[in-house]
């Protein structure tokens, strides 16, 4: 591997994991330039295992013979950064999770027909904006049998650094894209999307009509889109409006809701 000790802070070589905002990294001017990052060996793993292309790497000096080392021979030729911990922290502004980062080539994005080919439960998350949570429903829909995510423009990004830290790596494995560019491109013409596909859609909401998330409807339905709402307002009544069903999870002890994360598990 191409090891190269830093003795520089300022070097623009390490800009990417140091200075770039994420909306730098995703670079939507340019999208075939943009990056993102991912961090701990497992992770950087996953992201290999599906294709994508190393850039370069940030990794602690005791990395270098330890659980990451078996990294190294995959990301040739890609520069490997190194340093102590506590000038990799310092450069960074956190401590790395494992001890490694890796940069990665943003991928081109497969359309909403391709990730609803042959598809029967999808999940669309409409203007999630915590990374956390993001991270949390990719790693839920690829464990429990979704066939893919589907994200609203105002969404966050599912690549931003600490969605595919929290996503343990599942955003590289369960298909999934942007159901629209801009923000008028949802709900409407986002569901009419869905329905030409043949999705039925469910909004997860609170209402007095709302079926259980049990209801046979939804069960025996060949294809059902799970529509699930930003923190703290949840869905748009226009979302709701045009969706075929509202659902929701049955509560005890005067509870209203679940955090979204938590919903999409259930």
């Amino acid at each position: 591997a191409h090891i190269i000790p830093i003795t520089d802070a300022n070097d623009p070589r390490l800009d990417v994991f140091a200075r770039l905002t994420e909306a730098q990294l995703r670079n939507k001017l340019e999208p075939e330039k943009g990056v993102f990052i991912a961090e701990s060996p497992k992770v950087i793993a996953l992201a290999l295992d599906a294709g994508y292309t190393p850039l370069s790497l940030l990794m602690e000096e005791r990395q270098l013979e330890g659980p990451a080392r078996e990294l190294l021979p995959r990301c040739e030729p890609a520069p490997v950064y190194t340093g102590a911990r506590d000038v990799l922290a310092s450069l960074t502004g956190y401590a790395l999770t494992r001890g490694v980062l890796c940069a990665f080539r943003r991928p081109a994005l497969p359309t909403v027909e391709d990730v609803c080919a042959g598809a029967r439960r999808v999940a669309v998350l409409e203007g999630i904006v915590d990374t956390t949570n993001v991270g949390a429903i990719f790693r839920s829909a690829a464990a429990l049998h979704m066939d893919g995510v589907l994200v609203t423009p105002t969404c966050c990004d599912p690549l931003h650094r600490r969605a595919v830290r929290v996503s343990m790596g599942t955003v590289f494995q369960i298909p999934w894209t942007y159901i629209g560019a801009r923000s008028a491109d949802w709900p409407q013409p986002g569901l009419a999307r869905l329905r030409a596909l043949g999705f039925q859609t469910a909004a997860m909401a609170l209402s007095l009509e709302a079926l259980s998330i049990e209801d046979s409807r939804l069960v025996s339905a060949e294809k059902l889109a799970i529509v699930l709402g930003t923190e703290g307002d949840g869905l748009s009544p226009r979302t709701v409006a045009h969706c075929d069903y509202t659902v929701c999870i049955p509560m005890a002890r005067g509870v209203d809701s679940l955090n979204v994360a938590a919903a999409s598990a259930v």
